[in-house]
């Protein structure tokens, strides 16, 4: 059996998979116990550079930066999916005059690293007399770089769409407007949602790039812990503990999104329809009332 683009591999093919597949493990499994074998031999476990985690007051500035963290990612999160949607909209506009300025800065923000961003807005409008926080320049360049990844992640959704939903909604009479918001964006968003995920989970990821402007987050806090002299300048064990955050807040965003696509695949009012203009009269009715 085959496909356009995979054969279905025969029982050699299987053998020689498999074989590979435990040779991987064996070379993954042997370098980390490599790695963690490093860690013991340099005394990374011991009590000492662990003895940190033990003082309150640190305890406290670690809540504090995880709290910082959060915020960046919620505001830099929100604003994102907004200037998303809102460029994306503008892509797919009719007018020239919208859509040509609105690729412009899409892709002229895709482009930009966002380190780069962080440096421009932290250290370089000082200079033109204006001047932001750390937070405020590291939500922006998060807003700007997800956001511009994530016009295109909708307008690519949208585009995706038969195109029978939105002409059967023209023949409805629905405006341009309606026809985004009640019947085309709705399921655009279930086909999407892995993906926006998935860029979130960078977002969160790239707070962490905060700190080379001084922003007070996870990364910057274990730093200055792990800077330490009077703990043995513990780095590898506050980077540790910063690297299990961040892969915990990772996993618990990952369980969300597979949380909404079941809730969604439950949903009642999906109502699947083979004739788009019936599916487009029942969203028009249920509008209307």
């Amino acid at each position: 059996m085959t496909t356009v683009l995979f054969d279905v591999p025969g029982p050699r093919a299987r053998v020689r998979h498999r074989l590979l597949a435990v040779v991987g493990v064996a070379a993954i499994a042997a370098f980390l116990g490599y790695v963690i074998w490093r860690f013991v031999d340099t005394g990374q476990f011991e009590g000492r550079k662990w003895s940190w985690i033990e003082y309150k007051q640190i305890q406290i500035s670690l809540v504090e930066s995880l709290g910082r963290t959060l915020a960046a990612f919620a505001v830099g999160a929100v604003l994102a999916l907004a200037f998303g949607a809102v460029f994306a909209a503008a892509r797919l506009s009719d007018h020239r005059w919208v859509s040509a300025p609105a690729a412009v800065i899409v892709e002229l923000f895709r482009a930009i690293p966002l380190v780069i961003m962080m440096f421009f807005f932290y250290y370089g409008l000082p200079a033109t007399g204006i001047k932001l926080t750390a937070f405020t320049s590291v939500v922006l360049s998060l807003m700007l770089y997800n956001g511009s990844v994530l016009a295109e992640v909708f307008r690519a959704g949208i585009n995706s769409l038969p195109r029978g939903q939105s002409e059967a909604a023209y023949a409805l009479g629905m405006r341009k407007t309606q026809v985004m918001v009640l019947v085309l964006l709705p399921q655009a968003l279930r086909a999407m949602l892995p993906t926006i995920i998935s860029q979130l989970v960078v977002l969160l990821k790239d707070t962490a790039l905060g700190f080379l402007i001084t922003f007070e987050e996870l990364l910057y806090w274990g730093r200055q812990i792990g800077g330490q002299l009077q703990f043995g300048r513990p780095l590898i064990p506050t980077m540790i503990v910063v690297a299990a955050i961040y892969i915990g807040l990772c996993l618990l965003l990952t369980w969300f999104a597979h949380y909404l696509e079941k809730r969604n695949r439950r949903n009642k009012k999906v109502i699947a329809l083979e004739d788009d203009k019936a599916a487009l009269v029942v969203v028009a009715n249920d509008h209307q009332a």
